[in-house]
């Protein structure tokens, strides 16, 4: 009996825990109330499991018990230990084994359905004799889950960019290795690391003639051009080229009807927050101010998705997006001041960090000369960073021009 006890609730726990979602669906359609009664029990996964081993212990405890029990009285042993040992473990175990676990499993893998519902009832009586039991056990594993469950660490920039490293080999593309590293990296960036400065933005006054609104939407060959009032610092919004389509055949209008609103962000915001901001808002551009509310720069989602995947080039693009270099040696590449850090380690194809221990707050070329040397160089003087040699070729009292830069592609690349 006993032992008909452990095979039925050995048998019940592989049957239940083997239904799958198609026999579930199966029961729910099943008119019989076993079916619904399996579901029922399935629907406390935890506290079925625990009334299953609880059930199992108490029955397989209570066969030793009487099968050693029934083997004294039964069986004289006349003091051979071997003979006890035999008959009262190794006989007793296999038995359990045999007939109460392995036999009953085989089965109920074979005929999960059948057998679950065979033993509903069963299993049914035996949570709601067990359940103080059964619910004390359950409590207390969440409370050990609880206290011994580890809190995720997080890995560094440093970490992952070094396994990217270790994981590739000779068979890696170079594409491939950026955007890893871009993906990498993503989480980390600033807009500031990644916007066109307030110097390399292409914005139009709101008091501007249509007429001259039109030429500079042609020269600079954008779709969204940000308006400000006076100063780039007080931008009220964004026009949108293709607003103007239906007025293009008028000499004169007030355009300034078609202007949008801008979205502003602080320099500190995350690219990843801001790309996912741009999903929920529908846009596609944002202006970045300073503490102070001054505008600071502008960045697009192209800009963002650069980060990940590189350079996107288009019909806009093809004669543009290489005008702040030129490469004028086998080394050597004639770079605007205030072309950004993260475009430059781009075109160098170097490390987004590589200069991060002495650029300081600089974001472009020319705030990192300014930055090596506390000042505004002079037209002809070099400074050495690193592998690189930085030589002013444009400046003036206020601003650094142009700048040629030698380097030795050994080392980093």
């Amino acid at each position: 009996m006993l032992l008909m006890i452990s095979a039925m609730v050995s048998g019940s726990e592989t049957a239940f825990f083997a239904l799958k979602p198609a026999h579930l669906a199966f029961l729910r359609n099943e008119a019989e109330n076993r079916g619904r009664l399996v579901l029922q029990l399935r629907e406390s996964p935890k506290l079925l499991l625990a009334t299953i081993l609880v059930a199992n212990n108490l029955a397989n405890v209570a066969i030793v018990i009487l099968s050693s029990f029934l083997a004294n009285a039964l069986v004289d042993f006349g003091g051979n230990a071997v003979l006890e040992f035999l008959i009262q473990v190794i006989l007793i175990t296999s038995l359990i084994l045999l007939l109460g676990e392995i036999m009953p499993k085989i089965y109920a893998n074979k005929e999960p359905v059948k057998l679950a519902m065979k033993l509903a009832p069963f299993l049914k009586g035996c949570v709601v004799m067990l359940k103080p039991v059964s619910s004390l056990l359950v409590a207390s594993t969440s409370f050990i889950d609880r206290r011994l469950a580890k809190k995720p660490t997080g890995l560094s920039m440093t970490d992952i960019t070094a396994a990217i490293e270790i994981t590739s080999d000779e068979t890696t593309l170079p594409e491939q290795k950026k955007m890893l590293r871009g993906i990498a990296t993503f989480g980390e960036k600033e807009v500031t690391s990644v916007m066109q400065s307030r110097v390399n933005i292409t914005a139009v006054d709101k008091s501007v003639s249509f007429d001259r609104l039109l030429k500079l939407v042609l020269e600079s060959g954008f779709s969204r051009i940000p308006v400000y009032e006076g100063t780039v610092d007080t931008v009220v919004g964004i026009l949108y080229i293709k607003d103007l389509l239906p007025f293009l055949h008028e000499e004169e209008m007030d355009w300034s009807k078609l202007i949008r609103p801008a979205f502003f962000v602080p320099e500190t915001k995350k690219i990843s927050d801001l790309l996912q901001e741009f999903r929920e808002k529908k846009i596609h551009m944002a202006i970045v101010v300073d503490e102070y509310g001054g505008t600071s720069g502008l960045l697009t989602l192209e800009d963002i998705l650069e980060e990940i995947v590189g350079e996107i080039s288009d019909e806009f693009d093809k004669d543009t997006r290489n005008n702040y270099f030129r490469k004028i040696g086998k080394n050597t590449y004639l770079f605007e001041g205030m072309t950004n850090l993260n475009d430059f380690c781009k075109v160098l194809e170097l490390d987004d960090y590589y200069f991060e221990d002495v650029q300081g707050e600089s974001d472009t070329l020319a705030g990192l000369l300014l930055e090596l040397e506390g000042r505004i160089p002079e037209k002809g003087s070099k400074t050495t960073c690193k592998n690189f040699c930085f030589e002013v070729m444009d400046a003036d009292s206020r601003r650094i021009k142009q700048i040629k830069v030698t380097f030795e592609p050994d080392e980093h690349t």
